[in-house]
């Protein structure tokens, strides 16, 4: 009887064996993965569902909402768009975004609204149903707007500046907006306290050419900027001294960056600048020029190079566009035959 019990119980050990083979070799037998939730996630939703556990879910782009793939449960509204926000602000094809962008040459930057003016009047008036009565309304409406943001005396001083600047200034739009930074950065150190804006203004403008290779005479921003007179030039070139060193603006302006300037007032035609650069390229490391005005040498250069390619310039004219006297030029002139004929001499 006792072996009978053994038998007995090592066959049941060895039928629970093969079930478990069984079963293990079936399992097998299903692909990887299968009977699985999808593991699908979103930038809102990594949680499995709350109705049924999946998390499949799905983004309707359209309607801001994320729901599940397997039962439909929303769980999601109102998305946020991650894509470009393109906005039209005008009848036409526009793609601008945030609309135009901030600018130095406004008091404000442009960045506070304003009521327009052709919208309360003539045509403006009547698309938007304005009449006579509530014309006038508006119109109050817009002066208060504007008194209402220039009560602080800084405003109002930024507001003169900057129409200075933009007016007078004969600065491509890059540099105006330049020059009117270098205003906002003398104003905030207060540099502009007990001095003329106009005169701050003129010498921003002068060192924003300056630093851009692109030089006016300070004389030229003088006519510009109606500071003529001899007490107004004195406050000019004292301003843009002060301004140089705060600002750290160093640049030493050479006659090779007027060529440009003097050949466009001259219109002359474009071998002369050609061979006014040939001229500076040669003669321009000699010490002989240390201490002449590069105007009056830019002039001399075009004057000879214009002479050099048979076409005819008179002294007075190019010394009214360089600033300079005739006899400084033609000291000038003397200089420069001198240094042509020593390299020439030491070619041969």
């Amino acid at each position: 009887m006792a072996l009978l019990a053994m038998w007995v119980s090592v066959n049941c050990k060895k039928m629970e064996l093969k079930n478990m083979e069984e079963s293990n070799n079936e399992k097998r037998k299903k692909a990887i993965g299968a009977g699985r939730p999808s593991q699908r996630r979103t930038v809102g939703q990594t949680t499995p569902c709350e109705v049924c556990g999946a998390t499949q879910w799905d983004e309707d782009e359209k309607r801001g909402e994320t729901f599940c793939g397997n039962c439909g449960h929303v769980s999601e509204v109102n998305a946020i768009d991650p894509g470009a926000e393109w906005t039209n602000y005008t009848d036409g094809a526009d793609r601008s975004r945030v609309g135009a962008p901030p600018r130095e040459s406004l008091a404000d930057k442009g960045l506070n609204t304003t009521i327009s003016r052709g919208d309360i009047s003539g045509a403006g008036a009547r698309i938007h149903g304005i009449k006579g009565s509530e014309a006038r309304s508006w119109r109050r409406r817009v002066l208060i707007d504007e008194r209402s943001k220039n009560r602080s005396s800084r405003t109002r001083n930024l507001t003169r500046a900057m129409q200075f600047i933009r007016d007078r200034a004969n600065l491509p739009p890059s540099l105006v907006e330049e020059a009117c930074r270098l205003y906002r950065y003398a104003a905030n150190e207060n540099i502009v306290t007990g001095r003329s804006i106009r005169g701050v203004s003129a010498a921003c403008a002068y060192i924003a050419a300056r630093e851009a290779h692109l030089p006016r005479s300070i004389e030229e921003i003088a006519e510009s900027f109606d500071m003529t007179d001899e007490l107004a030039m004195k406050e000019l070139t004292r301003t843009i001294r002060l301004l140089s060193r705060c600002l750290g603006a160093h640049h030493i302006t050479g006659p090779g960056e007027y060529l440009d300037k003097f050949h466009s007032d001259l219109n002359l035609p474009a071998p002369v600048l050609g061979e006014a650069n040939k001229l500076w390229s040669r003669v321009g490391d000699s010490m002989e020029w240390q201490g002449k005005k590069p105007a009056g040498v830019a002039a001399a250069m075009l004057y000879m190079a214009a002479k050099n390619c048979d076409y005819s310039q008179t002294q007075s004219q190019v010394c009214k566009v360089a600033g300079v006297s005739e006899v400084t030029l033609r000291g000038l002139m003397r200089i420069l035959e001198k240094l042509l004929a020593l390299l020439d001499g030491e070619a041969n």
